[in-house]
């Protein structure tokens, strides 16, 4: 078996046992295994030469010594309304390890069968949303947003009813933790305060040590402040590299700050402040401009939860904190985007009218900040060439320029640094599409190039120049489901 320097453990046993239900995996049939994250193996304190052998892990059919496969029992609001009946539908908690730097992970098998919270599911993932959640996760990862991560996959030939017949695959998650605030939800609707005391002393114990020696009413406060912020900070970076979730609720939301359970999600292309990337979301709850609020609208969903436990008056001055955060995190995001490195009361004036000139005239996003990276050594083409009216991008060149005049760096010194934030390459919606099709055909080859060019998004990449190009017209605004 491959080389471990980790250690087993499977600390989310010590929780009331009304938090899980033990469930065997259903085993997948003709699984083979289609990509290893070797870099995370790593990582995480082991290596293999030969990652066929971990093939009958993914598919359900082997545990190894020290697994002990739990559905968690969680809660959540969900588009808005509570809904008690939640939990790992379809995924199963193998076992935690702790890696040679103290890091710890659980280990998620994702697509294992139904389970006691499947509801009318089938407990089954199928390729296309296995696909998607891993070159999702290890997109963010090479932006560096926080995120759950993919360490590896297998498909299988069991067939699975979505819109569509399709087949069935299963991915390995990893996170250092997957609680969510639908966890907390579920200890006090459901449970009661000692409950939910026990549950948040567990989590600060195991991923907030440095809060265990203050007094508790002092330990609960702070912690509930890191959580919100973690949160505030998270949703700002999304907006910052013009991503949508999809899918934000309740249950979807890491009590450590990670992107987590990633479904309809899409990276803006032409900039559209409403966007609403999840079919299903008719009213656009999760529009993309609406994520900061949602973010908050979950922290006070979390609040109410800890009510029991905690004084009303330390719970309102942690939400306060939220937007704080929130606004603190997303100005710095921009100016380090925009290249301003001098603060300036103006500022956010330039930034708003940044966002609105984008989104009235539908400029990409992406490639619109990447050519300001660039303006002094490659000129104003790449930026003007994305506008119909050139005029238009010449005026705000023009207010930007005269903004720059009062920095201090140097031209070359500024444009390192933005290109250092402003990607080149993020996960189309078009690119994802393009490797699903060649992987229903059996070649994974275009999904492992793809990752390549997606863990070093802020390099130039000269031979990769295609993936940086804007969407064909089938591309845009392509139309994703929650049907995974």
């Amino acid at each position: 078996m491959s080389s471990n320097e980790f250690r087993v453990e499977h600390r989310y046993l010590e929780l009331p046992d009304s938090f899980y239900t033990r469930v065997q995996p259903s085993p997948l049939t003709g699984a083979r295994l289609v990509c290893f994250n070797h870099r995370l193996a790593e990582e995480m304190g082991f290596h293999t030469s030969n990652p066929e052998e971990w093939t009958q892990v993914g598919a359900g059919a082997e545990l190894l010594e020290g697994m002990d496969p739990v559905a968690m029992k969680y809660t959540g609001h969900q588009f808005g309304m509570y809904n008690p009946e939640l939990g790992d539908g379809r995924g199963l908690l193998l076992w935690e390890t702790v890696g040679p730097d103290d890091r710890r992970w659980d280990w998620h098998l994702k697509g294992a069968g139904t389970t006691p919270y499947s509801r009318f599911g089938d407990g089954r993932a199928v390729l296309r949303s296995t696909i998607r959640e891993y070159l999702c996760s290890e997109a963010m990862e090479g932006l560096g947003i926080p995120t759950t991560r993919a360490l590896f996959m297998v498909s299988a030939k069991d067939p699975v009813r979505r819109e569509s017949i399709e087949t069935a695959a299963a991915l390995v998650r990893v996170a250092q933790s997957h609680i969510r605030f639908g966890h907390f939800e579920f200890a006090a609707h459901h449970e009661g305060p000692e409950t939910v005391k026990t549950l948040l002393e567990h989590v600060i114990a195991l991923h907030f040590p440095h809060l265990i020696s203050l007094p508790e009413d002092e330990r609960h406060e702070r912690w509930f402040e890191e959580v919100v912020e973690r949160t505030a900070r998270l949703i700002a970076d999304w907006q910052a590299v013009g991503f949508c979730h999809g899918v934000m609720n309740s249950d979807n939301m890491s009590i450590i700050g990670d992107t987590f359970d990633y479904g309809p999600y899409a990276f803006l292309d032409d900039f559209d402040a409403g966007y609403i990337c999840n079919h299903t979301d008719q009213g656009g709850r999760y529009a993309y401009n609406r994520q900061p609020q949602v973010g908050f609208t979950n922290c006070q969903y979390l609040a109410n939860a800890l009510l029991p436990v905690m004084d009303e008056d330390a719970v309102r001055r942690g939400l306060r904190r939220y937007e704080v955060a929130y606004n603190a995190r997303f100005l710095q995001n921009m100016r380090d985007k925009l290249g301003l490195q001098q603060t300036q009361e103006s500022d956010l004036g330039l930034i708003m009218d940044t966002f609105s000139m984008l989104h009235e005239h539908h400029v990409d996003y992406t490639s619109f900040f990447r050519g300001l990276s660039n303006l002094a050594s490659r000129g104003q083409s790449p930026v003007r060439d994305l506008f119909v009216d050139r005029s238009v991008a010449d005026q705000w060149l023009e207010r930007y320029e005269g903004r720059l005049a009062e920095e201090s760096r140097s031209a070359e010194e500024r444009e390192q640094a933005m290109r250092a934030v402003n990607p080149k390459y993020v996960l189309r919606n078009y690119l994802a599409q393009q490797v699903i099709q060649e992987a229903q055909n059996g070649d994974y080859e275009p999904m492992h190039d793809l990752l390549e060019v997606l863990a070093r998004p802020f390099d130039e990449q000269p031979e990769n120049e295609h993936y940086a190009a804007l969407p064909p017209d089938w591309g845009k605004h392509l139309n994703i489901s929650c049907s995974s």
